[in-house]
């Protein structure tokens, strides 16, 4: 951005599930995580926490890893629409400060429904997130639980964006399970 490039398309979501293509440049990028780390920021969360990340594949997800990353949060994706009992265990490993969600994934033919699994989960862990940022989705908007639950947007409105938190070589950006495949 800084080097002039920041007019360049950096990510195409196009998505054959919904039909649609969005475009995000390079500045909308950096301004859009910036904004997001400074609502995390502003809830507390910092360098060495840890966050889950459980989203579809969508733009705002690859928000989510990025605002982390500018915060030195250490951020783990659980793959999306995972039943609750298996993100209950990630959630009790990880120990997360905070988790973002979306409302729901989309597949051919059928809705995801994200936020009840996510409920569910919480539901089911020893350990409580502080508090949880959910992107609704206009296929699905979820109920939100007062007191724990941030709409995505209203999260960030009017928030300072964050500025990217010096961290040393060997700091972890992320935490991956895996689905016990590998080995």
């Amino acid at each position: 951005v800084e080097a002039g490039r920041g007019g360049q398309v950096a990510i195409i979501h196009d998505s054959p599930v919904t039909g649609t293509v969005h475009r995000i440049t390079f500045a909308e990028l950096r301004n859009r995580v910036a904004r997001l780390a400074g609502a995390l920021r502003k809830q507390g969360v910092k360098k060495g926490d840890r966050v889950i990340i459980y989203m579809p594949m969508v733009p705002e997800a690859l928000e989510a890893m990025l605002a982390c990353a500018r915060l030195g949060a250490i951020h783990s994706v659980v793959f999306g629409g995972f039943a609750a009992h298996e993100l209950a265990v990630r959630i009790d490993d990880a120990k997360p400060k905070c988790i973002i969600a979306a409302s729901c994934g989309i597949e051919p033919g059928r809705v995801v429904h994200y936020k009840p699994l996510l409920d569910g989960a919480i539901a089911q862990a020893a350990h409580k997130p502080a508090f949880c940022v959910i992107f609704q989705r206009e296929q699905e908007v979820a109920k939100l639980e007062a007191g724990r639950d941030h709409d995505w947007h209203a999260f960030q409105y009017g928030v300072e964006a964050a500025d990217c938190v010096p961290v040393e070589g060997n700091h972890p950006a992320y935490v991956l399970y895996t689905s016990g495949t590998t080995g």
